[in-house]
């Protein structure tokens, strides 16, 4: 049987970490876009996430069964990341978006970063880089900017709760998203977003019953600011790109990244997701919003220049020791600390 063990044929580095994290976020944020003419032709948001999350499931079925030892070595892994990452992200995400506009329902949910920042530190008890506590910081300053704090929230409370349960699963995505290379028996990341997916769909299948939704709609066509199309375009690119393409790359970029800057690099999905819903959706924001959303920017930034702890840690062994095997350019421990 094929081991589902880490891929020794991709490259590693920062740099490539970085890539797919923006190649992610820019994915991610075009999943709302895509969703909310959906539910606004008559599906509901529970529906138009089990036909995203069960779509990109079945795209994957070939991953899922080239690595299919996976499920018997690591099944607590695999059933949280479909549980957290998968299901209770998206349906929290798809239910907010139902209530309040795309970009201020992610701005929202990325208050998932700092949350992440938090339970490294404190629960995992983890050195984290100034960047990427600086970063989160920035960041939670651009989303108060962006939800208007100022005027109490005037944004409908109950949108506003499903995309901070949406930020509360978001934290489980990136923590076990890093869990999955870990250990004696790490689990390849195309592995964990394949049955991620592929367990997301069956639990929102038990809970959503889907067999009760009008899918004639997907027949028909959408409108979008203003413009007809089919129903069908905004699904595809809701499937394939928002998820299978932005599932993939982002949990590889969890590998080659730490969580806490992973995680405020996806901030830029709020960005995207902005611009996006005002060009497609025509969901205006106003000052205080582009404001907030140029703060995510730079907060995003912020995160991915400093240098991650565990280099700084390693740069400070070595200044005061004397090189030997165990500090060593090649060596195995250099190298982790590295990445």
């Amino acid at each position: 049987m094929h081991r589902s063990t880490a891929s020794p044929t991709l490259p590693t580095g920062r740099t490539l970490g970085l890539s797919l994290a923006l190649v992610s976020a820019f994915a991610f944020g075009g999943s709302g876009t895509a969703a909310k003419p959906l539910i606004e032709a008559g599906l509901s948001p529970l529906h138009v996430v089990w036909l995203r999350v069960t779509g990109a499931a079945v795209a994957l079925l070939p991953i899922a069964y080239r690595h299919r030892d996976a499920i018997l070595r690591r099944p607590g892994l695999l059933i949280g990341f479909g549980l957290l990452a998968v299901a209770g992200v998206q349906a929290c995400y798809f239910a907010a978006i139902s209530r309040i506009p795309v970009g201020v329902a992610l701005l929202i949910e990325y208050l998932g970063p700092p949350l992440l920042i938090g339970y490294v530190k404190f629960v995992q008890r983890k050195p984290i880089s100034r960047g990427a506590a600086i970063g989160a910081g920035v960041a939670v300053a651009g989303l108060a900017c962006v939800v208007e704090v100022w005027n109490g929230l005037s944004f409908d409370a109950l949108g506003v709760l499903f995309a901070l349960g949406a930020a509360c699963c978001q934290v489980g995505y990136f923590v076990l998203a890093d869990a999955g290379r870990r250990g004696e028996r790490p689990v390849d990341p195309l592995a964990v977003s394949a049955f991620g997916l592929l367990i997301g769909a069956v639990l929102l299948t038990v809970f959503t019953r889907p067999w009760q939704a009008d899918w004639s709609a997907l027949g028909g066509s959408v409108v979008m600011n203003g413009h007809t199309l089919p129903a069908l375009l905004p699904a595809a690119w809701m499937i394939l790109i928002a998820t299978v393409l932005a599932y993939l790359t982002g949990v590889i970029a969890v590998g080659h990244l730490s969580p806490p800057v992973a995680g405020v690099v996806a901030n830029l999905e709020a960005v995207v997701a902005t611009v996006l819903a005002w060009v497609l959706l025509g969901e205006h924001l106003g000052l205080p919003q582009i404001a907030g959303g140029l703060l995510v920017l730079t907060g995003a930034f912020a995160a991915q220049t400093g240098k991650p702890a565990a280099v700084k840690a390693a740069e400070a062994a070595d200044a005061g020791s004397a090189p030997d095997a165990g500090s060593a350019p090649g060596s195995p421990e250099r190298v982790a600390a590295e990445r």
